[in-house]
């Protein structure tokens, strides 16, 4: 592992020798715009750590500190890999596939050099936005192996997991591939992201199987998840607002189009929680909101808000099924359920582009099915089906190979006793609370 790792930060220290930067060509920033997306570039990377206690408090309260480790350790592996070359492979080149080498280490991105896909905005204010949606997305991965990954598989596993599956994905649809190309919509991720991110997860927890009864257990803390919640919704502002890549009417629209599927899928979710348990909860609550979330996510900029009201009853109802009958329909354990609210919304989200899309939001876009109600709008809708089982069947073969290769290296999985014992302890040498208090003698 130690050999691998100095191989790895000799190769990039190699790469940053022979990367010098170049003045490439110039264009007309709008400040306003580019203002725009550095906040939301902020507000998306505060998405992570949001991540961090949603998924923490969600854990066990022996594997909190592994939880948040895991999470928090991708901003800073995908930062370096983002500017080093997953950047470049993801937005350089027309491949049809994938990117090309040009741009690794960002050669040619000075501050003058505007992007080729937002022109009002300077290419590095792109290039840090989209690299806040390329951390999050194996952070949201790793919600399915709580408790039983090894911390040296998560550390090879999330570099090759964007190198191999998200940074093509993202070309496919972004960057000049042959989704974006052949007329696919989605607008911030529910492909790129959440459908990724999802069957990324179903393959791991496959993989590494499930956990002993007697550590699954309950969520430990519901604060943490409340206050996660709350720090993943406003974040998402900058996540979906933020992908018009301008100050304009289009973003607010998208804006408010992911407020309103999240407060629907809520109420959906805790409406069904209370029909089947008989009461309402707050965990269901804030999974409700999630899952409102991760399904307007690919349609945000092409639908109004009546659509995103319909959306949010889908991905309430979609995703509370998927969560509570999934799992022990076809015997895996997702932890944190990952595919449920991730995979599905994605999936239910990208189909949902497809019959809400509308010419109104966004003129450079066709109207869906629902809203042309002929071959045209059906003609897309078949498109984004295409797009859904691509990037499901892609991300699935992709993400085997990849812990087949962690496997036979380091070891996907920990021992018994390490699980027995807590990952926090035995993997990290910490704890998540202290908690110390005084006989009642010594209290005056």
């Amino acid at each position: 592992m130690k050999k691998i790792l100095c191989l790895i930060f000799f190769a990039l220290a190699l790469i940053m020798c022979s990367s010098p930067l170049v003045w490439a060509g110039e264009g007309s920033i709008d400040t306003g715009d580019n203002a725009w997306i550095l906040a939301s570039a902020a507000l998306v990377l505060l998405m992570t750590p949001g991540l961090c206690l949603f998924y923490g408090g969600l854990s066990s309260v022996k594997n909190i500190v592994n939880m948040l480790m895991m999470c928090f350790i991708c901003i800073a592996i995908i930062s370096l890999q983002w500017i080093f070359w997953g950047y470049s492979l993801s937005f350089s080149g027309d491949g049809w596939f994938i990117g090309n080498l040009s741009k690794v280490g960002l050669m040619g991105i000075t501050p003058s050099t505007v992007s080729d896909i937002a022109s009002t905005i300077p290419e590095g204010t792109f290039m840090i936005f989209q690299c806040m949606f390329a951390v999050i997305t194996p952070a949201l991965v790793l919600g399915a192996v709580e408790g039983r990954m090894k911390f040296s598989a998560v550390m090879i596993f999330v570099p090759l997991f964007a190198t191999a599956v998200y940074n093509p994905v993202c070309h496919w649809q972004w960057g000049g591939g042959w989704m974006g190309n052949w007329g696919i919509l989605d607008y911030a991720g529910g492909l790129v992201v959440h459908v990724c991110c999802g069957a990324g997860a179903l393959t791991l927890a496959i993989m590494l199987g499930a956990r002993k009864r007697e550590n699954a257990r309950p969520p430990c803390n519901l604060p943490m998840v409340c206050l996660g919640t709350g720090l993943l919704w406003f974040g998402w502002f900058g996540f979906n607002g933020g992908s018009a890549l301008a100050s304009d009417g289009r973003a607010t629209f998208a804006f408010i189009s992911t407020n309103t599927a999240a407060a629907t899928g809520a109420l959906v979710w805790i409406i069904c929680e209370w029909i089947k348990t008989g009461k309402p909860t707050l965990l269901g609550a804030l999974t409700g909101a999630i899952a409102g979330l991760a399904t307007i996510t690919p349609a945000s900029g092409f639908v109004g808000p009546l659509a995103a009201v319909q959306i949010g009853i889908m991905a309430g109802i979609g995703c509370f099924f998927a969560v509570t009958k999934l799992k022990s329909l076809f015997h895996f354990d997702d932890a944190l359920d990952v595919v449920g609210v991730h995979a599905i919304g994605g999936t239910i989200g990208t189909f949902a582009a497809g019959l809400y899309s509308t010419k109104m939001i966004d003129p450079a876009a066709i109207n869906g099915f629902f809203i042309g109600w002929d071959m045209e709008g059906l003609n897309l809708l078949g498109k984004q089906c295409v797009g859904i089982l691509a990037t499901w069947a892609y991300t699935v073969a992709v993400c085997i190979i990849i812990a087949l290769i962690v496997k036979y290296t380091v070891g996907l999985r920990t021992t018994e006793t390490q699980e027995d014992t807590g990952l926090d302890i035995t993997l990290h040498g910490e704890t998540s609370y202290h908690l110390e208090t005084e006989p009642l003698s010594s209290i005056k």
